[in-house]
């Protein structure tokens, strides 16, 4: 009897335990796959998955359009395709040129990387679509470049016109992807046919939300190439990505845009290259700072000066200027902040107008120049977008790869 009591005793004692034990288990059940939580892995690039895209290369002639933001990680593309076997043909290269040292607006020439001795053809300038007979002896055309999110910025306008290159001539694309730096915000005017050109070609807003190859099937699916044509398109996309992230970028993605910060204020401070008001190009802080020849316009000074690789021959080159440092701020713009660009047009007493055609062209409109001329302030000319960009996010919808 005595064991039976220490048995029953023994088993009680036990089942606490096992309670617990298979209630861990359950949680542990219960909680979904690694998978399922992107931020606990780090992005990885569609460049650096190969076994994604390599298998679309193979038996094919393959041109590509990259420049220095097209690595794998260590790697440049262009060395990782030739690695792998691929009959690389043709380097193809944005503003900016290959190595992405060329000025804004810098002409880029056609020549030879010394390197591969591969053929590089100038994607900038009088030539910005691929031509058929460059496109003659390719079969697919590989697409890789570090866009920033935002409409103004002429490598989704290369990719434009490569999507309605190989429409044109039966090629297909095959878009890289990458991470929207700026991919968390939609904000802007839409910008208008009539104010259409390299620095604007899609009705889209300034902050449009898309990753390059989410607009490249937009681009595709709304019929924007010329003549209504579509394209064969294929994107590989980024894993571990989702546009709630922030993503420092490897390699900066053009002269003048040198780190995070640069990146998150160029939407609202590239509005000033069409005024008179410099953004610090010819400094090693270029979208960081601005400033005008005039001690009402702030207290920080700095003095734009040629650099070879940056800024060649930058605006108010010598003069000293006064002005804003951004680097000293703990508050970073969430969206477009036209706050500057109001206070600067309301202290501005040159001979020539504040804004220039040029403004008209990056705004995508002629309104936002009216507007702050007409004394708006910046809350009220954002809600002006609204109805838009809502109509916008709607369409949007339809192309989104990522959460």
């Amino acid at each position: 009897m005595r064991n039976y009591l220490l048995l029953v005793i023994m088993f009680l004692a036990l089942l606490p335990v096992t309670a617990c034990a298979a209630s861990d288990d359950r949680q542990k059940q219960a909680r979904p796959p690694a998978e399922e939580y992107p931020q606990e892995k780090s992005i990885m690039t569609a460049a650096a998955r190969p076994e994604a895209y390599i298998p679309l290369l193979e038996g094919k002639n393959v041109a590509v359009i990259v420049n220095q933001t097209s690595t794998t990680g260590e790697q440049h593309l262009v060395d990782l395709l030739l690695e792998k076997g691929v009959a690389l043909k043709k380097i193809m290269v944005p503003e900016h040129g290959f190595r992405g040292t060329a000025d804004a607006g810098e002409k880029v020439q056609d020549g030879v990387d010394p390197a591969t001795g591969l053929p590089v053809i100038s994607l900038y300038g009088s030539n910005k679509k691929p031509s058929a007979d460059k496109l003659a002896d390719i079969d697919v055309v590989v697409f890789d470049l570090q866009d920033v999110g935002v409409r103004f910025y002429t490598y989704i306008s290369t990719m434009h016109y490569a999507l309605e290159a190989c429409a044109e001539n039966g090629k297909k694309l095959v878009v890289l992807d990458r991470p929207n730096p700026n991919g968390m915000y939609i904000d802007g005017p839409i910008l208008k046919e009539k104010f259409r050109s390299f620095v604007g070609m899609h009705p889209i807003p300034v902050l449009h939300g898309l990753t390059v190859g989410e607009l490249a099937r937009m681009i595709n699916g709304e019929g924007w190439l010329a003549g209504g044509l579509t394209c064969e398109l294929e994107v590989v996309p980024v894993v571990n990505y989702s546009h709630d992230m922030s993503y420092t970028l490897p390699v900066k993605p053009s002269p003048n845009l040198p780190n995070d910060l640069s990146i998150q204020l160029y939407p609202s401070l590239c509005f000033f290259e069409g005024t008179p008001i410099s953004v610090a190009r010819g400094t090693v802080f270029p979208f960081q700072a601005i400033g005008y020849p005039e001690p009402s316009y702030g207290v920080f000074t700095f003095t734009p000066k040629s650099i070879p690789g940056m800024a060649k021959s930058p605006k108010l080159e010598g003069k000293t200027c006064y002005g804003i440092d951004f680097r000293n701020s703990d508050e970073q713009p969430e969206g477009l902040d036209l706050t500057y660009l109001i206070d600067y047009h309301n202290k501005w007493e040159g001979s020539k107008p504040f804004f220039t055609d040029f403004f008209n062209l990056l705004a995508g409109t002629d309104v936002l120049a009216e507007q702050i001329k007409q004394g708006f302030n910046g809350e009220d000319i954002r809600m002006s977008w609204q109805e838009e960009l809502q109509a916008y996010k709607e369409m949007r919808k339809k192309y989104l790869l990522y959460k």
